[in-house]
């Protein structure tokens, strides 16, 4: 019997805390095979291990689907308990990528993106027609509202020159735009 198990990561040491709790939920498993892949900034983190299998049967295949789906910052635990026939290498191998495909298949994919962090100043007669295009392009942090309104928003990083060409447009350029 084959179970697996996915779950995003940030950090090496978030990948290696998931595995170790797999473990221990398994601990009468005879097998905890695990992969992961994580990309912070410019380290990457790589591992995968066949925890007792023959080598190269099992770690690496669960690696391989992260790779070929390009998934990054994710961790993925395939556990065996024997059932008492031998499946070959070849059986073994197809047996663990199956099982992770299948996890990362039934899983909910969660696309990240750089975002910059943008501070806009304007009057409040301009507010309304730049809100809707903040909201837009963005998730609002902060509004503070004095003689003029202030957002404190995030944008997503590729999308930021078109975000500020639009609300530049929008208010006819009666806006403050400061990068935080």
């Amino acid at each position: 019997m084959f179970i697996g198990y996915a779950r995003p990561v940030g950090r090496e040491y978030e990948a290696k805390a998931f595995i170790e709790e797999i473990k221990k939920l398994h601990w009468d498993a005879n097998h905890n095979v695990s992969a992961y892949y994580i990309k912070e900034k410019s380290y990457f983190a790589i591992k995968y291990d066949d925890d007792g299998e023959p080598a190269g049967s099992s770690g690496k295949p669960i690696f391989k689907i992260l790779e070929s789906k390009e998934i990054l910052n994710a961790v993925v635990v395939v556990t065996r308990y024997f059932g008492g026939i031998k499946l070959g290498f070849g059986g073994l191998s197809r047996a663990y990528r199956d099982t992770a495909l299948s996890v990362i298949e039934e899983a909910e994919i969660i696309e990240v993106f750089e975002q910059v962090r943008l501070r806009v100043r304007l009057k409040y007669s301009e507010s309304q027609k730049a809100r809707s295009l903040i909201e837009k392009y963005g998730i609002i942090q902060e509004e503070i509202y004095s003689d003029t309104v202030e957002f404190i928003l995030l944008v997503r990083k590729d999308l930021e020159d078109e975000f500020v060409k639009k609300v530049r447009d929008q208010t006819k350029n009666k806006v403050e735009l400061e990068k935080l």
